[in-house]
């Protein structure tokens, strides 16, 4: 009687076998077709025609007291924005550049920045100076 219990008990173990089979067939046929797929192509865009099509930056000066020039002329804030307004309509792809003296406030510079995307002025960057190696 014990010999029937040991036959009728179910088993517990997983055969793995068939699984690693299946998955290095699998492998397989990815490493075989992977090669053969035509990724799609990009075309970047060339440095030297980029900077050939685009005019120069209209820059904004901010000085240490806090006051805004254009091209030398200073100006308050809703001449600082007529004056943008007129440059923006001769070429709307220009882009404006902050330059800020190194003493100005964040908050000033941020202002400037934010005054002139509310009046929907979209390329609007800082004026930046490498440093020296």
């Amino acid at each position: 009687m014990a010999r029937n219990n040991r036959k009728r008990r179910m088993m517990n173990q997983i055969n793995v076998v068939p699984y690693i089979d299946v998955t290095l067939v699998l492998l397989v046929i990815f490493m075989v077709t992977a090669p053969l797929t035509n990724p799609g192509v990009v075309e970047l865009p060339k440095v030297g025609q980029a900077l050939k099509q685009a005019s120069a930056p209209l820059v904004l000066t901010v000085k240490a007291d806090n006051t805004t020039e254009i091209e030398g002329k200073a100006l308050t804030r809703d001449q600082l924005l007529f004056e943008v307004r007129s440059q923006m309509e001769k070429d709307a792809t220009r882009a404006i550049v902050i330059a800020a003296d190194k003493n100005v406030k964040y908050d000033d510079v941020i202002g400037v920045m934010d005054l002139l995307k509310q009046n929907k002025v979209e390329k609007v960057g800082l004026l930046l100076q490498p440093l020296a190696n």
